[in-house]
């Protein structure tokens, strides 16, 4: 095993690395102030895909000396069109909304859990009470209701 290679290539690569990482990060930028904050919000599963796709792009631009600069910024672009075509058609047709987007899910109401819920959404009591307790309560009698957002946040709203 050559050590040596494992720790230090070369500086041709960590020069690359500078440069295109530099350029990629502009790019980046570039695109997604172009795109909207709507590119980064993490609204869907569909937005939260995008974003770390988006990551993963830059890092292999980073890494990897077989991907060109142009290659990963066509690659950034073409994320982002895709993601517009799907947010653009979501809001234009009902019907492509509700094949794209997930649907909030009621896992607790007035003091009690909603058992079928919870198990088509592969949720225990257990995973439901740590979020109770962090936003505040000691027992699920305390809470009004418990949603799974469509992103996948759970939000809590406690008893008055």
């Amino acid at each position: 095993m050559d050590w040596d290679a494992m720790l230090f290539q070369g500086w041709e690569g960590i020069v690359r690395t500078l440069l295109v990482g530099t350029l990629a990060y502009v790019v980046l930028v570039a695109f997604l102030r172009i795109a909207g904050k709507r590119s980064l919000a993490k609204l869907n599963a569909f937005d939260f895909v995008v974003t770390v796709a988006l990551g993963s792009i830059l890092a292999s631009i980073l890494l990897q000396e077989s991907i060109a600069l142009a290659e990963g910024a066509t690659a950034i672009g073409l994320l982002l069109l895709l993601q517009f075509i799907v947010t653009y058609g979501s809001v234009h047709s009902a019907t492509f909304a509700r094949l794209i987007r997930a649907e909030p899910s009621l896992l607790a109401r007035d003091g009690r859990f909603c058992s079928a819920t919870m198990t088509q959404q592969r949720l225990t009591e257990d995973e439901i009470m740590g979020v109770v307790r962090s936003a505040g309560a000691r027992d699920i009698a305390e809470v009004r209701f418990v949603i799974l957002e469509a992103d996948g946040t759970i939000s809590v709203s406690l008893q008055q």
